[in-house]
């Protein structure tokens, strides 16, 4: 396990959590929508508009992950780069030293 990897793994009473806490609340809305005293019309707008919400929510979610760590990648890509310039100006500023 790299040191980068490791401080990103979650612990599994967190994933339990997450996962209980997001059915948790689309089971009260779902709830919450069905015995409103409300046309069927109305409910099925509203059930429509938390269905569009939650999908949207999970997309925003996965696209913020996604560029966060394309960024971590770009970063990474710079750091090697640097590096490898620097151990060139290294060994041009050393001439008497062996090269690997």
């Amino acid at each position: 396990m790299t040191p980068q990897s490791a401080h990103s793994l979650h612990s599994p009473a967190w994933i339990s959590f997450t996962y209980a806490s997001f059915i948790g609340s689309v089971i009260l809305v779902a709830i919450g929508i069905l015995f409103a005293p409300l046309d069927i019309w109305v409910k099925g707008y509203f059930a429509m508009g938390a269905a569009l919400l939650i999908q949207s929510c999970i997309t925003v979610t996965k696209t913020l992950r996604d560029v966060h760590e394309g960024g971590k990648l770009v970063n990474r890509l710079e750091d090697a780069k640097a590096e490898r310039l620097l151990m060139g100006l290294e060994r041009e500023a050393a001439p008497g030293t062996p090269t690997r």
